[in-house]
């Protein structure tokens, strides 16, 4: 059936980017498309929950009532929800104005279950030269690679997604203990709850329409090479895990098709950046290319074997 009400979530933790939470609640309550709620969970952090709640009156601020961590905090969002759908936007992005216009627009076909949309990354000087497009996915963002126009996909990105609710009833919700904490890097508990959900019935889709757009806040201590290469490895565990439940063949399938098709044409595009254009940060990108895929095999393999030991 159509959708036409939205509850969004927004998961939030940290005191150091309290700044960037409040943009985010102000760009979905300017949304053209009014929200049923703004739905902020804070997890685990009193003040700031009590402040959030000061400053914003008109929103639903509650605190994450499950295991600590983002996949608790997103369902405790989901718990208080009362829209069609539920979208999802990380505290650190930017919602453009038609987001919530253009979501909705596809849930006009009853077999859509969830959406996603572009990332686009909010650099605080300039992007790093030596950091490939292919491997933004590292800062939460969208990457080269994935669709340019509308698509069925797999899974969208975290920080840009939403869900019918009733779809994220039934299966559950995220699983607990799989999403990212304060300490912890590992992710991929939007896939696996994707591919659960899509298991529901063979009809149903996952969208990937860039007109649904925000804007990525990126901190500068993700701007550096040694969280590009903690983000890879981290990268590689989570998929270790996803996989143990889902299996590979539903787990792997897109990540195959990246490595195979859109990596190499990435090294060759850096190659030619140098020979062609005398540009030194193309080496460094391929070579960052080779590594960043290195550095996720090694998390996949570590984790593989560390699981198989228990």
């Amino acid at each position: 059936m159509p959708a036409t009400s939205i509850s969004v979530v927004i998961c939030a933790y940290s005191d150091e980017r309290r700044e960037q939470l409040y943009l985010a609640i102000q760009s979905v309550a300017g949304q053209r498309v009014a929200p049923l709620q703004i739905i902020a969970v804070i997890d685990h952090n009193k003040r700031l929950m009590q402040d959030v709640a000061a400053r914003f009156p008109g929103i639903t601020v509650i605190a994450n009532r499950h295991r600590k961590g983002l996949s608790g905090a997103r369902n405790s969002g989901l718990e208080v929800s009362r829209g069609h759908v539920v979208a999802f936007l990380d505290d650190d992005a930017i919602a453009d104005g038609n987001w919530i216009e253009n979501m909705l627009a596809l849930y006009a076909d009853a077999d859509v279950i969830g959406t996603g949309g572009k990332v686009v990354p909010m650099w605080p000087e300039r992007r790093p030269p030596w950091l490939p497009e292919e491997f933004d996915w590292v800062v939460g963002c969208s990457y080269r690679g994935q669709p340019e126009k509308r698509a069925r996909i797999r899974n969208p990105i975290g920080c840009n997604m939403s869900v019918r609710r009733d779809v994220a009833q039934v299966v559950g919700g995220f699983r607990e203990g799989a999403g990212r904490t304060a300490n912890d890097a590992n992710g991929c508990e939007e896939t696996e709850f994707f591919i659960r959900a899509s298991e529901l019935q063979p009809s149903s889709k996952v969208l990937y329409d860039p007109t649904i757009t925000v804007q990525h806040q990126i901190s500068a201590d993700r701007t550096s090479w040694s969280y590009f290469c903690k983000r890879c490895i981290a990268e590689g565990r989570s998929k270790t895990s996803m996989v143990s439940r889902v299996g590979s063949s539903q787990g792997l399938a897109a990540e195959r098709s990246y490595v195979v098709r859109v990596l190499p044409l990435g090294v060759l595009r850096g190659l030619s950046d140098l020979a062609l254009k005398r540009n030194a940060w193309g080496l460094a990108r391929a070579v960052n290319i080779i590594a960043g895929l290195g550095l996720t095999a090694c998390g996949y393999t570590q984790a593989r074997f560390l699981a198989a030991g228990k």
